[in-house]
Protein backbone atom coordinates (compact mmCIF):
# COMPACT_ATOMS: atom_id res chain seq x y z
CA UNK A 1 0.00 0.00 0.00
CA UNK A 2 1.32 3.00 -1.20
CA UNK A 3 0.45 5.54 1.79
CA UNK A 4 1.96 8.76 0.11
CA UNK A 5 -0.37 8.70 -3.30
CA UNK A 6 -3.59 9.24 -1.52
CA UNK A 7 -5.80 10.74 1.77
CA UNK A 8 -4.71 8.16 4.25
CA UNK A 9 -7.48 7.64 6.85
CA UNK A 10 -7.27 5.15 9.17
CA UNK A 11 -10.21 3.55 10.70
CA UNK A 12 -10.24 3.24 14.27
CA UNK A 13 -13.15 1.23 16.74
CA UNK A 14 -13.79 4.45 18.03
CA UNK A 15 -15.27 5.99 14.73
CA UNK A 16 -18.59 7.81 15.45
CA UNK A 17 -20.06 11.05 15.06
CA UNK A 18 -19.01 14.48 16.81
CA UNK A 19 -21.26 16.63 19.13
CA UNK A 20 -20.62 19.97 17.86
CA UNK A 21 -21.28 22.13 20.60
CA UNK A 22 -20.03 25.50 22.72
CA UNK A 23 -17.50 24.36 25.82
CA UNK A 24 -19.92 26.13 28.04
CA UNK A 25 -22.94 24.20 27.03
CA UNK A 26 -20.87 20.98 27.11
CA UNK A 27 -19.66 21.88 30.62
CA UNK A 28 -23.47 22.09 31.53
CA UNK A 29 -24.35 19.19 29.68
CA UNK A 30 -22.05 17.39 32.56
CA UNK A 31 -22.65 19.24 35.82
CA UNK A 32 -26.57 18.81 34.83
CA UNK A 33 -25.82 14.90 34.61
CA UNK A 34 -23.50 14.36 37.82
CA UNK A 35 -23.62 17.69 40.16
CA UNK A 36 -22.09 16.67 42.77
CA UNK A 37 -19.03 14.19 41.08
CA UNK A 38 -15.46 15.94 41.68
CA UNK A 39 -14.05 17.67 38.65
CA UNK A 40 -10.64 18.89 40.43
CA UNK A 41 -8.72 17.55 43.25
CA UNK A 42 -6.74 20.58 44.73
CA UNK A 43 -4.37 19.86 47.29
CA UNK A 44 -6.87 18.70 49.49
CA UNK A 45 -9.93 20.30 48.41
CA UNK A 46 -12.41 19.04 45.81
CA UNK A 47 -14.60 21.19 43.86
CA UNK A 48 -17.91 19.68 42.13
CA UNK A 49 -18.78 19.95 38.64
CA UNK A 50 -21.83 22.42 40.19
CA UNK A 51 -19.00 24.16 42.03
CA UNK A 52 -16.89 25.21 38.27
CA UNK A 53 -20.33 25.91 36.91
CA UNK A 54 -21.42 28.05 39.50
CA UNK A 55 -18.15 30.25 39.30
CA UNK A 56 -17.88 30.08 35.56
CA UNK A 57 -21.24 31.52 35.54
CA UNK A 58 -20.48 34.52 37.93
CA UNK A 59 -17.25 35.13 37.00
CA UNK A 60 -19.27 35.61 33.23
CA UNK A 61 -21.58 37.81 34.90
CA UNK A 62 -19.43 39.93 36.31
CA UNK A 63 -17.39 40.44 33.06
CA UNK A 64 -20.76 41.43 31.58
CA UNK A 65 -21.20 44.08 34.29
CA UNK A 66 -17.73 45.56 33.34
CA UNK A 67 -18.24 45.85 29.71
CA UNK A 68 -16.61 42.62 28.51
CA UNK A 69 -18.55 42.02 25.21
CA UNK A 70 -18.66 38.61 23.20
CA UNK A 71 -15.51 38.95 20.76
CA UNK A 72 -13.46 40.52 23.73
CA UNK A 73 -10.22 38.80 24.43
CA UNK A 74 -9.79 37.74 28.22
CA UNK A 75 -6.52 36.17 29.42
CA UNK A 76 -5.52 33.89 31.99
CA UNK A 77 -1.76 34.36 33.70
CA UNK A 78 -2.27 30.94 35.62
CA UNK A 79 -0.44 28.09 37.39
CA UNK A 80 -2.73 24.76 37.53
CA UNK A 81 -5.40 26.49 40.09
CA UNK A 82 -9.33 25.96 40.59
CA UNK A 83 -9.83 29.19 39.05
CA UNK A 84 -8.11 28.31 36.09
CA UNK A 85 -11.32 26.46 35.06
CA UNK A 86 -13.73 28.97 36.08
CA UNK A 87 -11.98 31.65 34.22
CA UNK A 88 -11.69 29.60 31.17
CA UNK A 89 -15.50 28.64 30.84
CA UNK A 90 -16.43 31.79 32.57
CA UNK A 91 -15.17 34.30 29.79
CA UNK A 92 -16.77 31.93 27.10
CA UNK A 93 -20.57 32.07 29.11
CA UNK A 94 -19.36 35.73 28.37
CA UNK A 95 -18.47 35.29 24.87
CA UNK A 96 -15.37 36.29 25.01
CA UNK A 97 -12.16 34.63 23.60
CA UNK A 98 -9.58 32.99 26.16
CA UNK A 99 -5.83 34.23 26.21
CA UNK A 100 -3.18 31.20 27.16
CA UNK A 101 -0.43 33.20 28.72
CA UNK A 102 2.67 31.01 30.04
CA UNK A 103 3.02 31.91 33.99
CA UNK A 104 7.08 31.66 32.63
CA UNK A 105 6.42 34.62 30.20
CA UNK A 106 9.06 37.17 31.26
CA UNK A 107 7.19 40.75 31.75
CA UNK A 108 8.73 41.67 27.64
CA UNK A 109 7.03 38.58 26.51
CA UNK A 110 3.49 38.94 28.25
CA UNK A 111 4.01 42.84 27.28
CA UNK A 112 4.25 41.73 23.48
CA UNK A 113 0.93 38.87 23.69
CA UNK A 114 -0.92 41.12 25.62
CA UNK A 115 -1.06 43.51 22.73
CA UNK A 116 -1.17 41.40 19.99
CA UNK A 117 -4.24 39.72 20.94
CA UNK A 118 -5.65 42.77 22.09
CA UNK A 119 -6.28 41.14 25.64
CA UNK A 120 -8.43 43.77 28.00
CA UNK A 121 -8.79 41.72 31.02
CA UNK A 122 -6.00 39.61 32.39
CA UNK A 123 -6.49 36.54 35.25
CA UNK A 124 -3.67 36.14 37.67
CA UNK A 125 -2.65 34.91 41.48
CA UNK A 126 -1.27 36.72 44.44
CA UNK A 127 2.14 34.32 44.06
CA UNK A 128 4.56 37.45 44.06
CA UNK A 129 6.20 36.81 40.59
CA UNK A 130 2.55 36.39 38.92
CA UNK A 131 1.55 39.39 40.31
CA UNK A 132 4.70 41.76 40.01
CA UNK A 133 4.90 40.92 35.88
CA UNK A 134 1.00 41.42 35.55
CA UNK A 135 1.10 44.67 37.00
CA UNK A 136 4.50 45.41 35.23
CA UNK A 137 2.20 45.02 32.16
CA UNK A 138 -0.77 47.05 33.08
CA UNK A 139 1.11 49.99 33.25
CA UNK A 140 2.77 50.06 30.33
CA UNK A 141 -0.03 48.38 27.63
CA UNK A 142 -3.49 48.58 26.48
CA UNK A 143 -4.77 45.66 29.51
CA UNK A 144 -7.40 47.45 31.21
CA UNK A 145 -8.35 45.36 34.11
CA UNK A 146 -6.02 42.78 36.41
CA UNK A 147 -8.48 40.38 38.43
CA UNK A 148 -6.00 38.76 41.25
CA UNK A 149 -7.39 35.63 42.52
CA UNK A 150 -6.38 34.18 46.20
CA UNK A 151 -4.65 31.03 46.05
CA UNK A 152 -4.90 30.66 49.99
CA UNK A 153 -8.97 30.98 49.49
CA UNK A 154 -8.75 27.52 46.59
CA UNK A 155 -7.05 25.67 49.66
CA UNK A 156 -8.58 23.42 52.14
CA UNK A 157 -9.13 25.60 55.26
CA UNK A 158 -6.60 24.96 57.12
CA UNK A 159 -4.08 25.27 54.40
CA UNK A 160 -5.31 28.71 53.47
CA UNK A 161 -4.96 29.68 57.27
CA UNK A 162 -1.09 28.56 57.61
CA UNK A 163 -0.51 30.29 54.03
CA UNK A 164 -1.20 33.27 55.18
CA UNK A 165 -0.22 33.06 58.52
CA UNK A 166 3.09 31.38 58.42
CA UNK A 167 3.79 31.89 54.65
CA UNK A 168 3.36 36.09 54.34
CA UNK A 169 6.46 36.20 52.10
CA UNK A 170 4.49 33.68 49.57
CA UNK A 171 1.44 36.41 48.71
CA UNK A 172 2.09 38.92 46.82
CA UNK A 173 0.64 42.48 48.26
CA UNK A 174 -2.07 43.68 46.10
CA UNK A 175 -2.76 47.68 45.89
CA UNK A 176 -6.84 47.03 44.87
CA UNK A 177 -7.98 49.49 42.62
CA UNK A 178 -10.47 50.44 40.00
CA UNK A 179 -7.80 48.70 37.24
CA UNK A 180 -6.47 45.79 39.93
CA UNK A 181 -9.88 43.40 41.35
CA UNK A 182 -9.97 40.80 43.59
CA UNK A 183 -11.64 37.46 42.18
CA UNK A 184 -14.22 37.64 44.47
CA UNK A 185 -15.33 40.83 43.90
CA UNK A 186 -15.80 40.34 40.09
CA UNK A 187 -17.62 37.21 40.88
CA UNK A 188 -21.60 38.37 40.31
CA UNK A 189 -24.82 37.11 41.17
CA UNK A 190 -25.39 35.07 38.13
CA UNK A 191 -29.45 34.01 38.68
CA UNK A 192 -31.31 35.34 35.84
CA UNK A 193 -28.29 36.04 33.74
CA UNK A 194 -28.73 35.98 29.84
CA UNK A 195 -25.65 35.31 28.27
CA UNK A 196 -24.93 35.67 24.62
CA UNK A 197 -25.61 32.93 22.25
CA UNK A 198 -22.58 31.13 20.62
CA UNK A 199 -22.15 29.19 17.45
CA UNK A 200 -20.15 26.50 17.98
CA UNK A 201 -19.13 26.00 14.60
CA UNK A 202 -17.71 29.42 13.65
CA UNK A 203 -17.03 31.47 17.32
CA UNK A 204 -13.53 31.78 18.52
CA UNK A 205 -12.80 30.32 21.74
CA UNK A 206 -9.25 30.23 21.91
CA UNK A 207 -6.45 31.90 20.93
CA UNK A 208 -3.15 29.52 21.76
CA UNK A 209 -0.04 31.00 21.09
CA UNK A 210 2.55 29.20 19.11
CA UNK A 211 5.55 29.88 17.21
CA UNK A 212 7.80 29.36 14.28
CA UNK A 213 11.76 29.80 13.05
CA UNK A 214 11.81 33.38 12.51
CA UNK A 215 9.44 36.37 14.54
CA UNK A 216 7.11 36.30 17.09
CA UNK A 217 4.71 33.88 18.26
CA UNK A 218 1.21 33.45 16.38
CA UNK A 219 -1.60 33.28 17.48
CA UNK A 220 -3.74 29.70 16.45
CA UNK A 221 -7.54 30.50 16.72
CA UNK A 222 -9.23 27.86 17.88
CA UNK A 223 -13.23 27.36 17.94
CA UNK A 224 -15.62 25.78 19.92
CA UNK A 225 -15.97 23.17 17.51
CA UNK A 226 -12.53 22.02 17.45
CA UNK A 227 -11.70 22.25 20.90
CA UNK A 228 -15.01 20.36 21.58
CA UNK A 229 -14.16 17.69 19.17
CA UNK A 230 -10.69 17.58 19.75
CA UNK A 231 -11.73 16.40 23.04
CA UNK A 232 -14.11 14.03 22.31
CA UNK A 233 -11.67 12.64 19.70
CA UNK A 234 -9.10 12.06 22.37
CA UNK A 235 -11.67 10.74 24.55
CA UNK A 236 -12.46 8.04 22.13
CA UNK A 237 -9.47 6.63 22.74
CA UNK A 238 -10.34 5.06 26.02
CA UNK A 239 -11.40 1.37 26.05
CA UNK A 240 -11.76 1.19 29.74
CA UNK A 241 -15.57 1.24 30.08
CA UNK A 242 -17.10 3.92 31.75
CA UNK A 243 -14.50 7.38 31.04
CA UNK A 244 -16.41 9.01 34.05
CA UNK A 245 -14.84 7.22 36.83
CA UNK A 246 -11.73 8.41 35.77
CA UNK A 247 -9.17 10.28 37.47
CA UNK A 248 -6.29 11.86 35.57
CA UNK A 249 -3.14 13.17 37.43
CA UNK A 250 -2.96 17.13 36.27
CA UNK A 251 0.23 17.66 36.59
CA UNK A 252 0.89 19.48 32.90
CA UNK A 253 -0.15 22.96 33.44
CA UNK A 254 -3.60 24.16 31.78
CA UNK A 255 -2.01 27.23 30.01
CA UNK A 256 -0.23 24.70 27.32
CA UNK A 257 -2.91 23.25 24.18
CA UNK A 258 -1.72 19.40 25.53
CA UNK A 259 -3.23 19.69 28.40
CA UNK A 260 -6.22 22.17 27.74
CA UNK A 261 -7.13 18.95 25.55
CA UNK A 262 -6.10 15.98 26.94
CA UNK A 263 -7.13 16.84 30.71
CA UNK A 264 -9.47 19.72 31.31
CA UNK A 265 -11.64 19.56 28.00
CA UNK A 266 -11.21 15.99 28.30
CA UNK A 267 -12.20 15.49 31.59
CA UNK A 268 -15.66 17.77 31.02
CA UNK A 269 -16.78 16.30 28.35
CA UNK A 270 -17.03 12.61 29.76
CA UNK A 271 -17.37 13.65 33.41
CA UNK A 272 -14.20 12.35 34.52
CA UNK A 273 -12.12 13.88 37.41
CA UNK A 274 -8.68 15.56 37.46
CA UNK A 275 -6.21 15.60 40.38
CA UNK A 276 -3.85 18.58 39.81
CA UNK A 277 -1.05 20.20 41.34
CA UNK A 278 0.01 23.72 40.80
CA UNK A 279 3.12 22.98 38.72
CA UNK A 280 5.19 19.44 38.61
CA UNK A 281 7.09 18.47 41.90
CA UNK A 282 8.18 14.87 41.57
CA UNK A 283 7.53 13.82 45.50
CA UNK A 284 4.15 16.03 44.85
CA UNK A 285 2.87 14.17 42.05
CA UNK A 286 3.68 10.45 43.64
CA UNK A 287 1.93 11.31 46.59
CA UNK A 288 -1.21 12.68 44.77
CA UNK A 289 -1.21 9.78 42.49
CA UNK A 290 -1.30 7.56 45.67
CA UNK A 291 -3.62 9.62 47.23
CA UNK A 292 -6.13 10.02 44.70
CA UNK A 293 -6.01 6.86 42.88
CA UNK A 294 -5.37 8.28 39.52
CA UNK A 295 -6.05 6.27 36.46
CA UNK A 296 -4.36 7.87 33.68
CA UNK A 297 -0.89 10.23 33.28
CA UNK A 298 -0.79 12.78 30.63
CA UNK A 299 2.53 14.39 30.52
CA UNK A 300 6.15 14.89 28.69
CA UNK A 301 8.79 12.77 28.76
CA UNK A 302 10.84 14.63 31.20
CA UNK A 303 8.27 13.91 33.88
CA UNK A 304 8.43 10.27 33.53
CA UNK A 305 12.62 10.75 33.65
CA UNK A 306 11.82 12.77 36.77
CA UNK A 307 9.67 10.26 38.39
CA UNK A 308 12.25 7.56 37.18
CA UNK A 309 14.85 9.48 39.20
CA UNK A 310 13.29 9.73 42.51
CA UNK A 311 13.96 7.34 45.32
CA UNK A 312 9.77 8.05 46.24
CA UNK A 313 8.93 6.20 43.49
CA UNK A 314 9.62 2.52 44.59
CA UNK A 315 7.57 3.20 47.69
CA UNK A 316 5.05 4.63 45.92
CA UNK A 317 1.73 2.60 44.78
CA UNK A 318 1.37 3.53 41.04
CA UNK A 319 -0.88 0.39 40.76
CA UNK A 320 -3.80 2.32 39.80
CA UNK A 321 -2.21 3.70 36.94
CA UNK A 322 -3.57 2.26 33.40
CA UNK A 323 -1.83 4.32 31.02
CA UNK A 324 0.49 6.90 31.30
CA UNK A 325 0.31 9.50 27.66
CA UNK A 326 3.64 10.74 26.48
CA UNK A 327 3.85 14.12 24.13
CA UNK A 328 5.53 17.68 23.18
CA UNK A 329 8.35 15.93 22.09
CA UNK A 330 10.45 12.87 21.55
CA UNK A 331 10.22 9.96 24.24
CA UNK A 332 13.88 8.86 24.74
CA UNK A 333 13.86 4.40 24.46
CA UNK A 334 15.49 4.23 27.32
CA UNK A 335 12.94 6.32 29.49
CA UNK A 336 9.92 4.17 27.82
CA UNK A 337 11.87 1.09 28.44
CA UNK A 338 12.60 1.52 32.28
CA UNK A 339 9.58 3.34 33.62
CA UNK A 340 7.37 0.43 32.30
CA UNK A 341 9.99 -1.93 33.66
CA UNK A 342 9.93 -0.30 37.23
CA UNK A 343 5.80 0.62 37.21
CA UNK A 344 4.69 -1.96 35.55
CA UNK A 345 2.69 1.06 33.78
CA UNK A 346 1.90 1.42 29.73
CA UNK A 347 3.26 4.47 28.07
CA UNK A 348 2.15 4.98 24.98
CA UNK A 349 3.04 7.91 22.73
CA UNK A 350 0.87 10.53 20.92
CA UNK A 351 1.69 13.82 18.58
CA UNK A 352 -0.23 17.09 18.14
CA UNK A 353 0.56 20.90 17.31
CA UNK A 354 -1.15 24.05 18.88
CA UNK A 355 -2.66 24.40 15.31
CA UNK A 356 -4.53 20.74 15.98
CA UNK A 357 -6.06 21.96 19.10
CA UNK A 358 -3.92 19.25 20.60
CA UNK A 359 -3.83 15.92 19.45
CA UNK A 360 -3.78 14.45 16.30
CA UNK A 361 -2.50 10.74 17.04
CA UNK A 362 -1.96 8.38 19.57
CA UNK A 363 -0.44 4.74 20.03
CA UNK A 364 -3.79 2.61 21.40
CA UNK A 365 -3.88 2.22 25.14
CA UNK A 366 -4.42 -1.93 24.78
CA UNK A 367 -3.32 -4.01 22.21
CA UNK A 368 -1.19 -3.30 19.54
CA UNK A 369 1.53 -0.72 19.68
CA UNK A 370 4.83 0.42 18.29
CA UNK A 371 7.39 2.38 20.44
CA UNK A 372 9.15 5.14 18.77
CA UNK A 373 5.73 5.88 16.34
CA UNK A 374 3.48 8.74 17.26
CA UNK A 375 0.48 6.34 16.77
CA UNK A 376 -2.54 6.11 14.63
CA UNK A 377 -5.09 9.33 13.56
CA UNK A 378 -7.73 9.84 16.04
CA UNK A 379 -11.23 9.52 14.67
CA UNK A 380 -12.01 11.64 11.94
CA UNK A 381 -8.92 12.97 10.65
CA UNK A 382 -6.62 12.67 7.39
CA UNK A 383 -3.27 12.72 6.71
CA UNK A 384 -1.14 13.35 3.23
CA UNK A 385 2.29 13.08 3.05
CA UNK A 386 3.99 16.13 0.92
CA UNK A 387 6.89 16.89 -1.25
CA UNK A 388 9.83 18.27 1.33
CA UNK A 389 11.06 20.54 -1.20
CA UNK A 390 7.37 21.25 -3.01
CA UNK A 391 4.15 21.21 -0.91
CA UNK A 392 2.29 21.33 -4.15
CA UNK A 393 3.09 17.72 -4.55
CA UNK A 394 2.87 14.70 -2.95
CA UNK A 395 6.28 12.96 -1.72
CA UNK A 396 7.23 10.33 -3.61
CA UNK A 397 6.29 7.23 -3.11
CA UNK A 398 7.96 5.22 -0.34
CA UNK A 399 9.83 8.34 1.11
CA UNK A 400 8.88 10.34 3.86
CA UNK A 401 7.09 13.51 3.39
CA UNK A 402 5.99 16.70 5.25
CA UNK A 403 3.05 15.99 7.14
CA UNK A 404 0.13 17.59 6.41
CA UNK A 405 -3.27 17.33 8.60
CA UNK A 406 -6.80 17.71 7.46
CA UNK A 407 -9.51 17.29 10.31
CA UNK A 408 -12.59 18.68 12.47
CA UNK A 409 -10.12 20.02 15.04
CA UNK A 410 -7.64 22.01 12.96
CA UNK A 411 -7.69 25.96 13.98
CA UNK A 412 -9.20 28.24 11.38
CA UNK A 413 -5.88 30.18 10.88
CA UNK A 414 -3.57 32.78 12.65
CA UNK A 415 -5.05 36.17 14.83
CA UNK A 416 -4.35 39.15 12.36
CA UNK A 417 -1.83 37.11 9.89
CA UNK A 418 -3.94 36.45 6.76
CA UNK A 419 -0.74 36.38 5.43
CA UNK A 420 0.64 33.20 6.73
CA UNK A 421 -2.36 30.94 5.19
CA UNK A 422 -0.52 30.02 1.82
CA UNK A 423 2.38 28.82 3.92
CA UNK A 424 0.25 27.30 6.66
CA UNK A 425 -2.57 25.70 4.14
CA UNK A 426 -2.25 24.15 0.96
CA UNK A 427 -5.09 23.21 -0.97
CA UNK A 428 -5.91 20.02 -2.02
CA UNK A 429 -8.74 17.67 -3.39
CA UNK A 430 -11.20 20.40 -1.95
CA UNK A 431 -9.29 20.12 1.49
CA UNK A 432 -7.72 22.76 3.03
CA UNK A 433 -3.93 20.62 4.67
CA UNK A 434 -2.39 21.65 7.44
CA UNK A 435 1.29 21.44 7.06
CA UNK A 436 3.05 20.80 10.17
CA UNK A 437 6.57 21.09 9.10
CA UNK A 438 7.40 17.98 10.39
CA UNK A 439 8.56 15.15 7.92
CA UNK A 440 6.75 11.54 8.70
CA UNK A 441 6.24 8.26 7.43
CA UNK A 442 3.53 5.62 8.08
CA UNK A 443 3.37 2.17 7.98
CA UNK A 444 0.81 -0.18 6.69
CA UNK A 445 -1.12 -0.25 9.54
CA UNK A 446 -1.54 3.48 9.64
CA UNK A 447 0.96 4.56 12.22
CA UNK A 448 2.90 7.42 11.76
CA UNK A 449 6.75 8.25 12.37
CA UNK A 450 8.34 11.44 13.00
CA UNK A 451 11.53 11.04 10.73
CA UNK A 452 12.85 14.67 10.82
CA UNK A 453 12.08 18.55 11.60
CA UNK A 454 11.70 21.44 9.09
CA UNK A 455 10.83 23.48 11.29
CA UNK A 456 13.60 25.21 13.96
CA UNK A 457 11.68 25.16 17.38
CA UNK A 458 13.65 23.71 20.08
CA UNK A 459 11.50 20.88 22.19
CA UNK A 460 12.56 21.92 25.64
CA UNK A 461 10.68 19.25 27.99
CA UNK A 462 7.59 19.97 26.01
CA UNK A 463 7.78 23.50 25.99
CA UNK A 464 8.62 24.96 22.45
CA UNK A 465 12.01 27.27 22.44
CA UNK A 466 11.96 29.56 19.19
CA UNK A 467 15.40 30.59 18.54
CA UNK A 468 15.13 34.20 17.05
CA UNK A 469 13.91 35.18 20.30
CA UNK A 470 16.36 33.92 22.18
CA UNK A 471 19.00 35.52 19.70
CA UNK A 472 17.36 38.96 19.31
CA UNK A 473 18.04 39.00 23.71
CA UNK A 474 21.63 38.34 23.18
CA UNK A 475 22.02 40.68 20.42
CA UNK A 476 21.34 43.38 22.89
CA UNK A 477 24.50 42.86 24.35
CA UNK A 478 27.20 45.23 23.47
CA UNK A 479 29.74 42.26 23.06
CA UNK A 480 27.49 39.87 20.37
CA UNK A 481 28.20 40.85 16.91
CA UNK A 482 26.05 37.58 15.47
CA UNK A 483 24.47 34.61 16.84
CA UNK A 484 22.51 31.58 15.72
CA UNK A 485 20.82 29.49 18.56
CA UNK A 486 20.27 25.60 17.92
CA UNK A 487 18.73 22.89 20.00
CA UNK A 488 21.69 19.98 20.99
CA UNK A 489 19.74 16.49 22.15
CA UNK A 490 19.68 15.94 25.52
CA UNK A 491 18.37 12.70 27.26
CA UNK A 492 16.57 14.55 30.16
CA UNK A 493 14.68 17.43 28.50
CA UNK A 494 14.85 16.32 24.63
CA UNK A 495 16.47 18.94 23.34
CA UNK A 496 18.28 22.22 24.79
CA UNK A 497 19.44 25.73 23.26
CA UNK A 498 23.06 26.17 22.96
CA UNK A 499 24.07 29.59 21.37
CA UNK A 500 26.97 30.17 18.37
CA UNK A 501 28.42 33.39 19.21
CA UNK A 502 30.75 35.94 17.37
CA UNK A 503 31.99 38.42 19.22
CA UNK A 504 32.49 42.37 19.06
CA UNK A 505 36.25 43.16 17.96
CA UNK A 506 38.20 43.83 20.88
CA UNK A 507 35.49 42.65 23.24
CA UNK A 508 36.00 41.24 26.24
CA UNK A 509 33.71 38.69 28.11
CA UNK A 510 33.73 34.75 28.55
CA UNK A 511 31.33 32.60 27.07
CA UNK A 512 29.98 31.71 30.84
CA UNK A 513 29.77 34.93 31.53
CA UNK A 514 27.59 35.75 28.70
CA UNK A 515 25.39 32.51 29.19
CA UNK A 516 24.86 34.21 33.27
CA UNK A 517 23.53 37.75 31.66
CA UNK A 518 21.26 35.93 29.08
CA UNK A 519 19.70 33.30 31.30
CA UNK A 520 18.77 36.03 33.43
CA UNK A 521 16.44 37.82 30.78
CA UNK A 522 14.97 34.78 29.17
CA UNK A 523 12.19 32.61 30.15
CA UNK A 524 13.51 29.15 32.17
CA UNK A 525 12.47 27.19 29.33
CA UNK A 526 14.52 29.43 27.25
CA UNK A 527 17.79 29.20 29.06
CA UNK A 528 20.96 28.23 26.98
CA UNK A 529 22.82 25.12 28.13
CA UNK A 530 26.32 26.30 26.84
CA UNK A 531 27.52 29.14 24.82
CA UNK A 532 30.34 29.00 21.67
CA UNK A 533 32.34 31.72 20.84
CA UNK A 534 33.35 31.16 17.42
CA UNK A 535 35.55 33.67 14.78
CA UNK A 536 32.62 33.10 12.59
CA UNK A 537 29.47 31.39 11.46
CA UNK A 538 28.66 29.54 8.22
CA UNK A 539 26.18 32.22 6.10
CA UNK A 540 24.36 31.84 2.93
CA UNK A 541 25.38 32.90 -0.48
CA UNK A 542 23.42 35.70 -0.18
CA UNK A 543 25.22 36.44 3.45
CA UNK A 544 22.09 35.40 5.90
CA UNK A 545 23.32 33.46 8.92
CA UNK A 546 23.04 29.58 7.80
CA UNK A 547 21.41 27.92 10.33
CA UNK A 548 21.42 24.31 8.71
CA UNK A 549 25.08 24.49 7.67
CA UNK A 550 25.85 25.77 11.60
CA UNK A 551 23.84 22.46 12.51
CA UNK A 552 25.36 20.19 9.95
CA UNK A 553 28.72 21.46 11.25
CA UNK A 554 28.39 20.40 14.84
CA UNK A 555 26.36 17.17 13.83
CA UNK A 556 22.66 17.43 14.78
Amino acid sequence: MDVNSYTYHHPTPWDTQFQVASLPELLRQTASKTPDAPFLHFLGRSYRYRDILSEAERFAAGLMARGIAPGDRVGLFLPNVPIYASAYYGAMFAGAVVVNFSPLYTVEELAWQVEDSGTRLLVTLDVPELHANAASVLEASGLETLVVGSLSDMLPWYKGLALKTLGRSKIATVKYSRSILAWSDVLTDAEGASYPSIDAAEDIALLQYTGGTTGRPKGAMLGHSQLAINAQQVAGLNPYGDPASEVFMGALPFFHVFANTALLNHAMVTGASIAMVPRFETAQVLDTIERYKTTGFPGVPTMFQALLDHPKLAKTDVSSLKVCISGGAPMPAPVHNRFEEVTGVRIVEGYGLTESSGVVSANPYEGIRKKGTIGQLVMGTEILLLDKENPEKLAPAGEPGELAVHGPQIMRGYWNRPDTNSETFVERDGKRWLRTGDVATMDEDGFLEIVDRIKDMIAVGGFKVFPSQVEDVLLEHEAVKEVLVIGQPDSYRGECPYAYVVLQPDADISAEALRAWLNARVGKHERVERIVLREDLPKTMIGKLDRKALRAEVGV
